[in-house]
């Protein structure tokens, strides 16, 4: 973690959490987590939490998000939720999440189209690249990932980008328990995400773009990876699930 670069942490819940269930997970982090303003902390419900749990966060210091968004504004696109209606009350929104790329055909155009619309909506994307274990034992890591991350940033000013957050989730370590080593989370982050960055937008953006790993984050290894130079935040899974756990990793990651 660099100090210039505030830590970031949010909690990915997927498709769990009922709005009841939700608020009553969001009570139980809000409670927990009063004070630690050193760590910048969002929460990214399912569509249908989205509004208990911003009641609940109203006047606290967390921040909403939401896990996905259509590349339109409006239209007829059934069971989609738009930038638009994300726009004011939720702060983040999750793009290209290995999930989305598997079981939906998410592709890299599309990722893109969803960034530029998050940008124009005054939406913070947590862009999310990564390589499945096929590709990693291939040693395609650095291709994959620098392909991802050039797609998502096309037609992107440097003032754009700046409004980004990246997160690099190995797609072999995301809820397996086998999560990548620190050093090897970070190297990754270095040469094929902030070297990239440096070459599109330059140095500037390059060092204050922040870059989360995600996959099997744990409050017993958070400390390890947060210790890393390129590595300035999580994107926390299964964790997040328990406001013990997810309270356990925000106040170590300060």
């Amino acid at each position: 973690m660099n100090k210039q670069r505030r830590p970031i942490i949010a909690a990915n819940w997927k498709m769990f959490m009922s709005p009841q269930d939700g608020a009553a997970l969001a009570i139980e982090i809000v409670d927990k987590l009063d004070g630690i303003p050193s760590v910048e902390t969002g929460l990214c419900p399912p569509a249908v939490t989205l509004t208990a749990v911003a009641n609940v966060l109203r006047g606290s210091e967390i921040l909403l998000g939401a896990q996905n968004v259509h590349w339109e504004n409006e239209g007829a696109y059934t069971g989609e939720v738009s930038a638009a209606m994300l726009s004011g009350w939720c702060a983040y929104v999750i793009v290209g999440h290995s999930e989305r790329r598997q079981y939906f055909g998410e592709s890299d155009e599309n990722v893109n189209r969803k960034v530029k619309v998050a940008l124009a909506n005054e939406l913070t994307s947590i862009i999310c690249v990564g390589e499945n274990l096929e590709e990693n034992e291939a040693g395609r890591t650095g291709e994959v990932v620098e392909r991802q991350l050039h797609a998502a940033y096309s037609g992107l000013s440097a003032d754009e980008a700046l409004r980004t957050v990246v997160a690099y989730e190995p797609v072999w370590a995301i809820g397996s328990g086998r999560a990548a080593t620190p050093g090897g989370a970070n190297s990754v982050c270095a040469a094929y995400v902030r070297i990239p960055l440096r070459e599109l937008f330059g140095g500037g953006v390059a060092d204050a773009v922040r870059v989360q790993y995600g996959g099997s984050v744990k409050p017993d290894n958070i400390e390890k990876f947060m210790a890393e130079p390129d590595i300035d935040g999580a994107l926390i899974g299964g964790a997040s699930l328990s406001a013990e756990s997810f309270c356990a990793i925000v106040r170590s990651a300060g």
